[in-house]
């Protein structure tokens, strides 16, 4: 029970303390003229005055409240490191036994772990958590233990009380770890690019560390290449990537005895290869109805330079007009053919036929270009199946298809084969076409298949669309004139355009295009791994390695044409290994090396601002867990071996009881009687005098 004196004025405080100074204005006068009894008329105006301000005793019944100290226990990946666990319980324990024996106190424990999607360990965030769910007034001190690498620094809660960091790990922790310093996210294909990276030691690392070391890099599953690069240095490397798409490099350097952990001797970076332009060839034999949807449908590409001659006056055109009247532009043979050849991606022959324009060595440098990874593509008219058609000359060799000198006439709709249904040029392309279906064309060519796969087929199943492998190249042919009658949408049209775009990307060896194929999806930490076959067994399981070598096999469920897949869960962040048969995929869940092993030597930096903001600090468990001590509010909280918390003394009021200290009746007596007596001491003087 505690009782205090309250007032409710029963006037204005304003009106009240004009009131009081007009009462000492009173009592001057009266001390001036000389009046016995001025200090009675003094005392009377004070009662009248204390009556308006109306004092009453209030009396609490108050129920004292315990104090409250938040602990927080950090149990992210890093906190695994060496013997931080133990450090960590043992630190628990002994703050629960000090606490239970402060008068009147309580701990609250809050355990958090890894944050979601690599978010590392967010101690702060659960400090503040824990914070908003206690009475401020009663929080007489947080602690948290943790080695100090926290990722939400940033978060820096309204403590009332001192906050202490018990920062686990050893003065004598070292680890070596790979740092990956500047890499871009996309990279031109074939063109160098600088990636920085950083190989060091961090904490105390022995005498016996070097100053060199191994350093393992491997792009995607190529055989690994190993150099000798200097420690704690920047090293800037040159990097091509080799293909389109992503490209997985992997950097490692070989455990260390010693070192608190191997997890970050590792990292990968995934970087997308694109091409810079796709550089194409277009050369129309004669003028004719779709030579414009080609040139159209490529220049609407921005990333497609396109360079397209069509020949409008062959060598055996007599018609007596000059050549120095001519303006046509002279076919470049030479240019394009010998010196330049190589700087085109795609060639394409539409229409084409042998009129002595290209030489027959030329056609050799055609047929070498693409044996060395070139690509052509042949879109075949009536010409094709003529004397003088391109199969008449060297490019015959490697063309897939042979003509009967046949061309068929009148209306059929283009259907996909069985392996064009699987095949990725042609996988789901029907999906695609219009109600009702693909609209028709009206001529084909008829060809023999000689090689290579018929993805496409027309009238009497004939090869209509044929692809096929020629060394590092590949070739393509497209048995009609008449694909740009789904450019114009004839008959509702087709998807000329989406047909064209695979076919271009297929050619470039684009890894998305490949036949077969063996590729995974990530979505958080969901893998969904995809596998593309042309054959029709089921290629069987899928076997996936993880960061810690365990590897486990995964059925793949049929989900299309030629279409395996499955979605699993990574266990863990890291570098995920699949193989199946011959095929091999490598794809990093998160980052090679996640953020709790980014940095692993304890530290107390990032929080020591904090802490001393409160007149906490950093303390170290490896001597011992500190004592805990009661401080003052405003002094350090923090000495050699012991910790501070600020009891609060809150309590809860219960009752409230408040009593007047004199009734107004009271006053008016008491002020009443002061007066009167003033009246007669100052009567009786004045009587004396007389």
């Amino acid at each position: 029970m505690t009782a205090s004196l309250v007032f409710a004025p029963l006037v204005p405080w304003a009106l009240l303390y004009v009131l009081a100074g007009l009462a000492l204005a009173l009592v001057a006068f009266a001390l001036w003229r000389g009046l016995s009894g001025w200090w009675l008329r003094g005392l009377a105006l004070a009662a009248l005055v204390a009556a308006l301000a109306n004092p009453a005793l209030q009396e609490e019944e108050r129920q004292t409240l315990s104090d409250i100290v938040i602990l927080v226990v950090d149990e992210s990946a890093s906190q695994g490191l060496a013997d931080r666990r133990a450090q960590t319980e043992a630190a628990v324990a002994a703050i629960e036994a000090e606490v239970a024996a402060l008068p009147n106190t309580e701990l609250r424990i809050r355990r958090v772990g890894d944050g979601a999607e690599d978010a590392g360990s967010l101690v702060m965030t659960a400090l503040s958590e824990a914070l908003a769910e206690e009475p401020r007034a009663r929080v007489a001190g947080a602690m948290v233990i943790t080695d100090g690498r926290v990722h939400d620094a940033g978060v820096v809660p309204n403590l009332p009380a001192p906050l202490h960091v018990l920062l686990t790990g050893r003065a004598a922790d070292w680890d070596r770890r790979i740092v990956v310093k500047n890499a871009p996210a996309f990279a031109i294909i074939g063109e160098e690019f600088m990636l920085e990276l950083r190989v060091e030691d961090v904490g105390a690392p022995p005498a016996s560390a070097g100053t060199e070391v191994a350093l393992t890099i491997a792009i995607d599953t190529e055989e690994p290449v190993t150099y000798t690069v200097p420690l704690n240095e920047d090293l800037e490397l040159p990097v091509t990537l080799p293909h389109g798409g992503a490209n997985v490099l992997q950097f490692s350097v070989a455990p260390v005895e010693g070192e608190i952990t191997d997890r970050n001797n590792a990292s990968a970076v995934q970087i997308n290869g694109v091409r810079d332009r796709l550089r194409v060839l277009l050369i129309s034999g004669e003028p004719h109805a779709g030579e414009r949807v080609w040139r159209n449908l490529l220049k609407s590409d921005a990333a497609v330079d396109l360079v397209h001659f069509t020949i409008l006056r062959p060598p055996e055109k007599q018609d007596g007009v000059p050549v120095d009247e001519l303006s046509l532009i002279a076919f470049p043979t030479r240019e394009l053919f010998v010196e330049k050849i190589e700087e085109f991606d795609l060639i394409i022959f539409d229409r084409y036929r042998m009129r002595g324009i290209l030489p027959m060595s030329y056609i050799d440098n055609i047929v070498s270009y693409v044996r060395n990874g070139g690509t052509v593509l042949v879109a075949a008219g009536p010409e094709f199946g003529a004397v003088d058609s391109l199969y008449r000359s060297p490019l015959a060799e490697i063309l897939p298809v042979a003509p009967t000198a046949q061309v068929i006439e009148g209306g059929f709709r283009p259907a996909l084969t069985d392996l064009g249904r699987r095949h990725p040029v042609t996988e789901g392309l029907e999906k695609e076409a219009p109600e009702g279906g693909w609209g028709r064309w009206f001529r084909q060519i008829e060809v023999r298949q000689t090689a290579g796969q018929v993805l496409m087929s027309g009238p009497r199943d004939l090869p209509l669309l044929v692809l096929n492998r020629v060394d590092q190249g590949r070739v393509a042919v497209l048995a009609s004139d008449h694909a740009w009658l789904w450019r114009r949408g004839y008959e509702g049209g087709g998807p000329q355009l989406e047909l064209l775009r695979r076919l271009a990307h297929w050619m470039l060896k684009e890894p998305e295009l490949e036949e077969e194929t063996l590729t995974a999806e990530v979505r958080g930490e969901a893998l969904t791994i995809t596998r593309r076959t042309l054959a029709e067994a089921d290629p069987g399981p899928v076997t996936v390695t993880g960061p810690d070598g365990t590897a486990v096999e995964l059925a793949m469920p049929l989900v299309g044409p030629g279409r395996y897949e499955t979605v699993w869960q990574a266990p863990a962040l890291g570098l995920y290994r699949l193989e199946q048969g011959e095929l091999t995929r490598v794809i990093a869940v998160g980052p090679a090396t996640p953020r709790e092993f980014a940095e692993t030597i304890a530290s107390g930096e990032l929080l020591q601002p904090v802490a001393e903001a409160t007149r906490g600090g950093v303390t170290r468990l490896e001597p011992g867990v500190p004592d805990i001590r009661a401080v003052s509010e405003g002094r350090v909280a923090v000495g050699r071996g012991w910790i501070g918390i600020t009891p609060r003394e809150a309590y809860l009021t219960a009752s409230v009881n408040v009593v007047p200290v004199l009734p107004a009746w009271a006053w008016l007596l008491i002020a009443a009687g002061l007066a009167v007596l003033a009246w007669l001491i100052e009567g009786r003087k004045g009587a004396r005098a007389a």
